[in-house]
């Protein structure tokens, strides 16, 4: 009996669950493999909502049985680290991060736009600290911001353990934009990676997770505001950070910054992260501003592969702030003006269109379904196909900025003024 028994348990299914431990969850694209999740919210499926101290656009993540979230409470002038225990969404600490000036932003924008990252030990956060120091005021007298320009600042990356002490804070370089800061940090190895691009000279920096000190840094091109998280991958048989910005596409090994390939424009400012098929083969790149882009581009390339790696390219159904999903063979998007695309991801036809009012949270997607949050707060669970599918709406009481976090049959969606758990945990066995 013992040999039988030992092979059942070899042969089970083993539980498993994932986190959502950055921005865009584990793999940074939006998706989730767990089980289970609600297609709606009603008062059968909300957990618990709990009112948030001060604002911000930043996601909410989520290791465990920890919920970790930014605010910008503008009357301290602070910037803070929010702690809530998953089961009842009870604040557990509140931790300021960084006091400083309140700066200028996009109406859009907010001053906490960045979502902190964790690896179970530490939480990483990313925010902009307009304190004037010696170094910002001598550059702003030599070079005294134009019309409609903001006066440089600093970025302020920072790590907390899980009590809310902080461990170390460093700051990597000047940033300048008029529409305000929302770079989120991501994870690599034992690295933190923050890109700056903005209007002076932007940068790339890879930190060390355990002492923040600075492990190699990229200087980008062009010198242009752009807002991207970076993607990495395995593609094409190396390890890529993908990302859009500052006038063009661009490929690195997240190992040293050493530059892989690189697209040309195809516009100048972008704010959606980019993604990828594991179907094709192909990452999707979807901008921006002033002219409005979408792009099916193949990751082999080496330099410059502006006229040779791009699969398809079309300027409908674009999106500018919103970041894409792929969904097996569906390439899905909203644009900002609320137009909700459903393409084939291998050809680039569209298959559908569907107003869903203005729009600029980031889609998600589990069990088949993609998940898109309006800014007034209305959840449709739509089913990507030939026609369009809406499985599920439901009105969540407030306004929504922010992306939700997917975790464990559990929706967490921050909105303008409370923080939100849609269903009930359970360990479902994730589709590795």
């Amino acid at each position: 009996m013992r040999p039988l028994l030992l092979s059942l348990l070899f042969l089970s299914p083993v539980l498993h669950a994932e986190n959502w431990p950055q921005w865009r969850g584990p793999r940074t694209d939006g998706t989730s493999l767990d089980k289970g999740f609600p297609l709606k919210m009603d008062a059968e499926n909300l957990a618990w909502r709990t009112p948030m101290p001060g604002e911000g656009h930043a996601s909410p993540i989520v290791w465990d049985n920890r919920i970790f979230v930014v605010a910008c409470i503008p009357e301290q002038e602070a910037r803070v680290l929010i702690s809530l225990d998953r089961d009842s969404g009870k604040i557990l600490w509140q931790s300021t991060v960084v006091k400083s000036p309140i700066e200028s932003i996009h109406k859009l924008n907010s001053h906490a736009s960045s979502t902190p990252a964790t690896d179970g030990t530490r939480v990483y956060t990313a925010f902009l600290d307009q304190t004037e120091t010696d170094q910002t005021r001598k550059l702003n007298s030599e070079h005294p911001p134009g019309k409609g320009e903001a006066p440089k600042g600093t970025v302020v990356v920072s790590a907390h353990d899980f009590e809310g002490k902080q461990e170390w804070q460093v700051r990597p370089g000047l940033f300048s934009s008029k529409h305000g800061f929302c770079s989120a940090p991501v994870l690599y190895k034992d690295k933190v990676i923050v890109n700056c691009d903005h209007d002076g000279d932007g940068y790339i920096v890879a930190l060390a997770r355990e002492t923040g000190k600075e492990l190699w840094r990229i200087a980008r091109p062009n010198n242009t505001r752009s807002y991207c998280t970076p993607l990495i991958r395995e593609l094409a048989g190396r390890t890529q950070m993908v990302l859009s910005g500052s006038k063009c596409i661009t490929s690195y090994n997240p190992d040293d910054g050493s530059l892989i390939w690189m697209i040309d424009g195809p516009t100048e400012q972008f704010v959606a992260s980019m993604v990828y098929s594991d179907r094709t083969k192909w990452l999707y790149m979807t901008g921006g501003f002033p002219e409005h882009h979408l792009m099916a581009i193949r990751p082999d390339g080496q330099g410059n592969v502006t006229n040779t790696h791009v699969q398809w390219h079309t300027n409908k159904g674009v999106s500018y702030v919103p970041s894409p999903i792929v969904e097996g063979d569906h390439f899905l998007i909203v644009s900002d003006s609320g137009i909700g695309h459903c393409f084939d991801a291998k050809t680039g036809d569209i298959l559908w269109e569907e107003r869903m009012k203005e729009h600029h949270a980031s889609l998600t997607s589990a069990c088949g379904l993609v998940y898109f949050v309006n800014d007034f707060g209305t959840l449709r669970a739509v089913k990507p196909g030939p026609a369009y599918e809406c499985a599920a709406s439901s009105d969540l009481g407030e306004k929504v900025f922010a992306s939700p976090a997917l975790s464990e049959a559990q929706i967490f969606v921050r909105g303008e003024k409370t923080l939100m758990c849609i269903g009930r945990k359970r360990i479902t066995v994730a589709a590795h």
